[in-house]
């Protein structure tokens, strides 16, 4: 393609003349929609408030090496992808690095098949940042105006429409009034934005809304168009439509996640295809020379500078090897503390000593705010013995409430669920039960005198009379609000559920047949390594979280349980595994479970660390006895754990027991409370090995722990498990936390304080507008004085054996790309020896000996 100038024919007139486009040829038609294909798959999807997981943001961008990411979108959008140097230079400075780190480091990396970084090089670079900035986009080519106070700049003005669009568009529940949309995104836009002459005048082109008869009336001719017009060369057609997406980045992952979730159900969702479409189309608007003169040089600029672009990212990829380099030497560091605390002589002793046995086994969730409770509860019984496993208890389920039509996912956001669960009545002793009928009419009928109550509070008509009226419960509500006074955790699950029925109803897996519970139960009683050796009592612990007024409180719960807390699913595993029929199945699996053992559910309250515990009632007297012995070792227990917390938080730990418990309970229920919890920030390490490595060593809640005993593995199908699927997980909420570290513009959500939610659950603007945040808050990652979050990759370390690891990677190609573009560090324990994959080789590694090649803070800045 070629042309000279640009000229103003419409597409509606080219239809009407018989032409079309010269990029409608077959094979232009093709390569434009593999360039859009690329540019879309690299956008990452963002879960909505109500089931928030963490999520890699450069999920689609994995199959390149974190440098080549790093380069790209420097270039794309100015957007930072490693820590900045001063923050290496601050680690350099205070030992954190230790020259050690720095040199093992730059060889891993010249093994990885880069060159050798001289040390001096490496450490002179810390003195500024890379000097690059980003290709320009249309867009800003054009807005030149010289007089900018007297407008918005066009980028701005533009990413703010679009959002506005979006909002009004995806917004099925907010909103009281909601538009047509029939005709997908590009239609509305389209739509929308003939009826809004106001955007003109934020741009200062008041004769913008005559132009618009210029849309494409398609979202594909939209983008052919103007990819014809602008005539760049199409090795950089990915890259720049990548770019615009990343211009409106917060939409861009919320359309993403549309399409994932209907992937999931076998079908497609093109939203983001259209939202792209939009954004190109503020192109076809403004290649007007009758609405800008002398469109004609933007437009050959930018094609120009587009020309350059993959001379500029071969030079950008170049600067930032270095940067490979100190983070590398970064994760090393930390990886060489830790190797110095694995396979030390556990201080709590081995667990079961005595003649007494295992009288407890206690399964957590592997989220690194159960670390410092196992390790506490060890300490203070050495005959409970403590297991590690992923989150949802590995049940496949959605779960509806009864009495509701709503319906969450209860397993993590890589897997569709694969069973509906529900709630079953069921009175201790058995009968005297009410009917689910009358319970889901006594549900229906609280929710439809909220929904009038709501529905008059917000008609225009009824305004003034309904605060007249009703003003003053407000004023009640509001001075409940400002007296803090601690409550219970809330449980959506028992929204409009009268209290009488409240304590009846149950999670459950009842629809289905004991065989078909037993199976499962068999697959999941295998992978947690509870197959055999029954102590009496087995717990099962999920966990949740406790905030007030907090729309991303979603993000502080259970990601392994799609955003929601582990209850359900540790309840429901609970009365599986206590059916007499069940069992009976489970002996035809070659498991059998002692008569005398008993599985009771409980959750982990990670805000102030309490213990609720679920169903007792339906426990033999032998049952309920036990958990009240056990009683006083969680409370002890717990109470380590909220002094260790406490510094954290700033809440003197000396304090009473009781009233430290009453300081976490107010904090949990203030509303003007930022930070109720630190959640998953400074999450490191991933270990996939027998308790005994790491009993009794203090791994300060950065650590995911997964209970593994390869000897239990023959065919090595438990460890492929893990490494497909708790493996990713922890890699998506790692990487969470390091991008909105790094980035938090492009992939952080902001300032809390300043947070309005859209669309009820979709997501939240940063003040009135500009594009939807995404990722966590400023208030997730710093105390106001520090960052709470150290950026490393995840350092995932398995007791196995290597050609077990490898023949793993070997048989996913996703996961070898992770480890080969060193998204995450795969290492193997043996005998105090950490090493380290790299390409197809093991490089020797740390030693739990090493600890004293460490050195101390430096005195000299680098």
């Amino acid at each position: 393609m070629s042309h000279s100038d640009i000229d103003t024919v419409t597409p509606s007139q080219q239809a009407a003349a018989g032409a079309l486009p010269p990029l409608a040829s077959q094979n232009l038609d093709a390569m434009l929609d593999e360039a859009c294909q690329k540019a879309c798959a690299a956008i990452a999807p963002a879960w909505p408030l109500d089931r928030s997981i963490a999520v890699n943001p450069h999920w689609g961008r994995t199959g390149d090496a974190v440098q080549t990411v790093a380069a790209r979108l420097s270039l794309l959008a100015g957007a930072r992808v490693y820590p900045s140097r001063r923050y290496f230079l601050q680690a350099w400075t205070n030992g954190t690095i230790s020259g050690a780190d720095l040199h093992a480091a730059r060889h891993h990396v010249a093994a990885a098949g880069q060159a050798l970084l001289d040390e001096q090089q490496c450490v002179q670079a810390l003195q500024g940042e890379p000097a690059l900035s980003p290709i320009p986009l249309l867009i800003d080519l054009l807005d030149v105006d010289a007089q900018r106070n007297t407008h918005l700049p066009w980028r701005q003005a533009i990413t703010h429409q679009i959002s506005q669009t979006c909002a009004a568009y995806f917004d099925h529940a907010q909103a009281d009034w909601q538009p047509e949309r029939g005709g997908g995104l590009y239609a509305f836009w389209r739509d929308t934005l003939e009826h809004d002459p106001g955007i003109g005048t934020l741009m200062g082109l008041p004769q913008l809304h005559r132009q618009l008869n210029q849309l494409p009336p398609t979202p594909d001719l939209a983008i052919r168009w103007v990819m014809e017009k602008v005539d760049l060369p199409s090795a950089v057609w990915p890259d720049y439509l990548e770019a615009l997406l990343l211009n409106i980045n917060g939409w861009a992952s919320w359309c993403a996640y549309l399409d994932w979730q209907a992937r999931q159900a076998g079908g497609r969702d093109h939203s983001l295809r259209e939202l792209l479409a939009v954004r190109l189309a503020w192109g076809a608007i403004l290649l007007n020379p009758a609405l800008i003169p002398g469109v004609g040089t933007g437009v050959r600029a930018l094609r120009e500078l587009w020309r350059e672009a993959p001379a500029k990212l071969a030079a950008a990829q170049s600067a930032f090897a270095v940067d490979e380099v100190w983070q590398l030497a970064l994760d090393l560091a930390y990886q060489r503390r830790l190797a110095s605390q694995l396979g030390a002589p556990a201080a709590a002793g081995a667990a079961a000593s005595g003649d007494r046995g295992v009288e407890a086994q206690a399964v957590f969730c592997i989220d690194v705010r159960s670390e410092p409770l196992r390790r506490a509860l060890e300490t203070h019984d050495r005959h409970i013995q403590t297991i590690g496993f992923a989150g949802f208890f590995g049940l496949p389920i959605a779960y509806t409430p009864i009495g509701t039509a709503a319906s969450s996912p209860r397993l993590p956001g890589l897997l569709p669920p694969a069973v509906q669960a529900g709630d079953s009545l069921r009175a201790p002793g058995g009968p005297g039960a009410p009917s689910p009928a009358s319970v889901q009419r006594a549900r229906q009928r609280h929710f439809s005198i909220a929904e009038q109550w709501r529905a008059a509070s917000r008609w225009p008509a009824a305004a003034f009379s309904y605060v007249e009226a009703f003003g003053w419960s407000y004023g009640s509500a509001l001075r409940h609000w400002l007296k803090i006074k601690p409550h219970e955790r809330d449980r959506d699950d028992l929204d409009g559920l009268p209290k009488r029925y409240r304590h009846l109803c149950r999670p459950s897996l009842d629809h289905l047949d004991a065989a078909a519970r037993a199976e499962m139960a068999a697959r999941i009683l295998r992978l947690m390594g509870l197959d055999r050796d029954f102590a009496p009592l087995v717990l099962l612990v999920g966990h949740g979280s406790q905030s007030a007024n907090n729309p991303q409180a979603a993000a502080l719960e259970c990601g392994a349980c799609g955003g929601q807390s582990g209850e359900v699913n540790a309840r429901i595993l609970a009365r599986m595994l206590n059916d007499a029929e069940v069992r009976e199945h489970l002996a035809a699996h070659g498991i059998r479970v002692p008569a005398h053992t008993v599985f009771a559910a409980a959750l982990h309250n990670t805000t102030t660390d309490e213990v609720e515990w679920f169903d007792l009632d339906l426990l033999p007297a032998a049952g309920q006895a036990s958990i009240a012995r056990l009683r006083a070792t969680f409370a002890a227990a717990l109470d380590q754990v909220r002094r260790e917390r406490a510094p954290q938080l700033r809440i003197d730990a000396t304090q009473q027991p009781a009233r430290l418990l009453r300081t976490l309970q107010r904090r949990a229920s203030d509303g003007a409370q930022t930070r109720p919890e630190w959640g998953l920030a400074n999450n490191a390490a991933f270990i996939i090995a027998p308790r005994e490595l790491t009993r009794g060593v203090n791994l300060a809640g950065r650590s995911f722990l997964h209970d593994y005993d390869a000897s239990h593995d023959g065919d090595g199908s438990k460890l492929e498990q893990l490494m497909t699927a708790p493996m990713l997980v922890t890699h998506w909420i790692n990487w969470q936390y390091h991008a909105s570290s790094c980035e938090p513009v492009y992939f952080g959500s902001g300032n809390k304080l300043l947070h309005n939610v859209v669309g009820a659950h979709i997501g939240v603007f940063e003040g009135n507008g500009g594009d939807l945040r995404i990722g966590l808050s400023r208030q997730s990652l710093h105390d106001g004085e520090r960052e709470m979050h150290e950026p490393l990759r995840l350092s995932v370390i398995i007791a196995a054996a290597q050609q077990r690891i490898e023949a793993v990677l070997q048989k996913h190609a996703h996961l070898r790309a992770l480890v080969d573009n060193h998204w995450l560090h795969l290492c193997h324990y043996d005998n105090g020896i950490l090493s380290h994959y790299c390409r197809g080789q093991w490089l020797a590694g740390h030693q739990n000996d090493i600890s004293a090649t460490a050195s101390g803070p430096r005195q000299h800045a680098a």
